[in-house]
């Protein structure tokens, strides 16, 4: 198992195919200049030791010795061993509505992206407990299993959108459901379900699920975004906004938030509803639930000893460098008395 330390130095591997351009038209322009100051046998004789091959064979090695240092900057390491740690924590599953109506920008930049940004900070105030994330609409699908993993976490969670999804709605049912099948843990004590959404298209049978998985022993906690005004829905093509969402009369759909779904989600599940137009609110909130929380022993299976490499790579690049100070560009004197091809006798 390897890590890339700083991979943004990856980005100076672009100096490279700049310096093979600047050498191609170099060389093209020598030729040039070359064909108008004398034909090509009077320049073998003026000039017998240049050679074209040793020259670029010089530029060979001082690109590759130079893209061995850049990798040497990047840090590769190398997990040497798989080894079990023990951690105490707790589970932490995040349900984030992505139907259509996320989209409306009653509150900045838009519903969406507020719930990310609040399930991202609270992902950032979590220590050793493992984190899941499911997305729903129409349907509900896990977009990541449960981990320990945060940096996965926020990754996964950029990449949240409703065209993940192929049915819009907002199926906070199936979202439950889904939801137990993410607790591993038989031992773990404290497990929570966290729903983002604005509460719009909910199912009847919504509440009965929340006080069943309630049951269960998951504790469960509603966040509304969104505005009770409410907003349309912006249609959007490559970031262009094109329009706003109709229904079949033509008139534009107004999206708003409805807090009395979501409360009543939380109370049937003996928990919480929070407002979270404001992103420190439930952040604080959620914060001192978990932090107050007691903690369960788990296990999990990490690479651990990671070691540097970068020194290799810049022996390697020290050395192609060397090679290429020492390698004249002219031609190798041993290697003409070889004459393989008996080219003299011609």
């Amino acid at each position: 198992m390897y890590k890339l330390e700083e991979p943004i130095y990856f980005y100076l591997l672009a100096i490279i195919p700049v310096m093979i351009v600047i050498f191609l038209l170099v060389l093209w322009w020598k030729k040039r200049t070359q064909k108008k100051f004398a034909n090509s046998d009077l320049l073998e004789r003026l000039a017998p030791n240049s050679s074209t091959f040793k020259t670029t064979l010089k530029l060979v090695f001082l690109l590759i010795g130079m893209a061995f240092l850049i990798v040497s900057l990047v840090n590769p390491k190398m997990g040497t061993k798989l080894q079990t740690v023990k951690r105490e924590g707790v589970d932490v599953v995040f349900a984030l509505d992505v139907s259509k109506s996320m989209l409306a920008e009653d509150i900045a930049p838009n519903r969406l992206e507020k719930s990310k940004q609040i399930i991202s900070k609270i992902i950032d105030k979590l220590g050793s407990d493992r984190v899941g994330i499911i997305i729903y609409a129409g349907n509900a699908y896990p977009l990541l299993p449960i981990t320990t993993d945060h940096g996965a976490a926020k990754m996964f969670l950029q990449n949240a959108n409703p065209d993940l999804v192929s049915s819009q709605g907002t199926a906070i049912t199936e979202a439950l459901n889904l939801a137990k099948t993410y607790y591993n843990n038989d031992e773990q004590t404290n497990r929570f379900l966290i729903i983002i959404s604005d509460g719009e298209d909910h199912q009847e049978e919504t509440k009965q699920v929340a006080q069943n998985i309630a049951n269960e022993g998951v504790k469960v906690y509603t966040i509304g975004v969104g505005t009770e005004k409410g907003g349309p829905i912006p249609m959007k093509i490559n970031g262009s906004l094109i329009g706003y969402k109709k229904d079949n009369k033509g008139e534009t759909v107004i999206t708003k938030r409805k807090p009395e779904v979501l409360q009543g989600i939380a109370d049937a599940a003996n928990g919480n509803y929070i407002d979270g137009n404001k992103t420190d609110n439930p952040v604080k909130i959620i914060e001192n639930i978990i932090s107050n929380a007691q903690k369960s022993e788990f296990e999990t299976k990490q690479f651990s000893d990671y070691k540097d490499q970068f020194q290799w790579f810049i022996g390697i690049g020290i050395l192609f460098l060397l090679i290429d100070i020492f390698l004249f560009d002219k031609k190798t004197k041993w290697l003409r008395k070889v004459d393989l091809f008996n080219e003299e006798k011609k």
